[in-house]
């Protein structure tokens, strides 16, 4: 077993990377050595005063506002990156951590399958981290897992695949605010309305990602794709902790994605997610559906926690990095995911 604990930093301190943080601090094995956030009231703070957590004999963490004083040379294994949405936006942070020798896990959705996107950043990416010795990956629970790798994993029993529906109805709640002005909550109707065709509202990132996840798993050629999107109006007042939408506004979003394979549909994502849905009377869930032979339908009521998930997936995924072969990889090219229920030093190969 490895000697050492295994040194994280985190860049984001919000809902995800605190969550994060949290999680990593009640597993053994593990060591937080440095978190970069810029908000003002987290900066010059420690993260156990943060979290409200007995920090014990564990060194201190101080929250710092330059990610070079949060991340000094050879001081970390791993960072966790919880910032943006989008590769492109991404990037400059992934090749600064990269260039220092770091392992990256990234959330941001796009990096879930960043070929899908943008095939010359995934390249450079690649480039990078190969000639650093390290490892990048981007995954969530979605994209990542519920609406793609799971997917992918059940073809595994199927001799042949004709399509494939898949729906994931959700709670934003244990969300921060990036997801939620991504998300318009709170916005009018009208504000919606403006924002989607100006293309400066979000929605759901990852269809595109998921799609080219699932086909080139499977050894599709996607010939065409296409997204709506519309939004989810609240009858009644609702807040979570980072959002709030007043009755006849928008407390969600409703998106469906196509792809299309020889001109066929062969796969369709729907994704409707809202702050609080069970105010809005809807039963959250995770639903796929395989035809083919044989034919698999798979449905997990209620959904898997959005927020927990995300948190779970990226520290798990944390001895598979550490392990991989160097260079940009997806959940695709890393071993099953699971728990880590014992010391991650364990998990860890040392090359012996």
């Amino acid at each position: 077993m490895r000697q050492s604990n295994v040194k994280i930093a985190i860049w984001g301190f919000g809902a995800m990377g605190s969550g994060m943080a949290r999680l990593i601090l009640a597993k053994p094995g593990f060591e937080i050595t440095g978190v970069c956030d810029r908000n003002p009231a987290y900066v010059g703070k420690s993260i156990f005063a943060i979290l409200g957590i007995d920090r014990g004999s564990r060194p201190d963490v101080v929250v710092k506002a330059d990610i070079a004083e949060a991340v000094a040379p050879r001081s970390c294994d791993l960072a966790l990156l919880c910032t943006d949405s989008f590769t492109a936006k991404a990037f400059p942070k992934i090749k600064w951590l990269l260039e220092r020798g770091v392992d990256v896990i990234s959330t941001a959705e796009e990096m879930a399958y960043p070929a899908a996107r943008e095939p010359e950043l995934t390249r450079e990416l690649d480039r990078i981290a190969k000639a650093n010795g390290v490892t990048v990956l981007g995954t969530g629970i979605n994209p990542g897992v519920m609406m793609d790798l799971l997917v992918v994993m059940l073809t595994g029993v199927m001799a042949d695949v004709e399509n494939i529906r898949v729906s994931r109805i959700n709670s934003l709640s244990p969300f921060g605010e990036t997801v939620m002005e991504e998300q318009g909550v709170g916005l009018t109707v009208s504000a919606f309305d403006e924002k989607r065709k100006d293309g400066t509202i979000a929605g759901h990132v990852g269809f595109r990602e998921s799609s080219r996840m699932m086909a080139d798993a499977l050894g599709w050629r996607l010939d065409k794709f296409e997204q709506q999107m519309a939004p989810i109006v609240t009858a009644v007042d609702r807040r979570s902790p980072h959002g709030f939408a007043k009755a006849g506004d928008v407390a969600g979003v409703d998106m469906t994605a196509q792809g299309y394979v020889g001109g066929r549909l062969a796969i369709d994502m729907r994704h409707p997610q809202q702050i609080e849905p069970k105010l809005g009377a809807v039963e959250t869930g995770d639903y796929i559906q395989i035809q083919g032979h044989p034919r698999v339908s798979m449905a997990i009521t209620p959904e898997v926690d959005g927020g927990i998930g995300t948190i779970a997936i990226c520290v798990n995924m944390i001895p598979h990095v550490i392990n991989a072969r160097p260079g940009l990889v997806t959940m695709l090219d890393l071993p099953v995911p699971r728990a880590i229920m014992g010391d991650v030093r364990e998990r860890i190969e040392t090359g012996d």
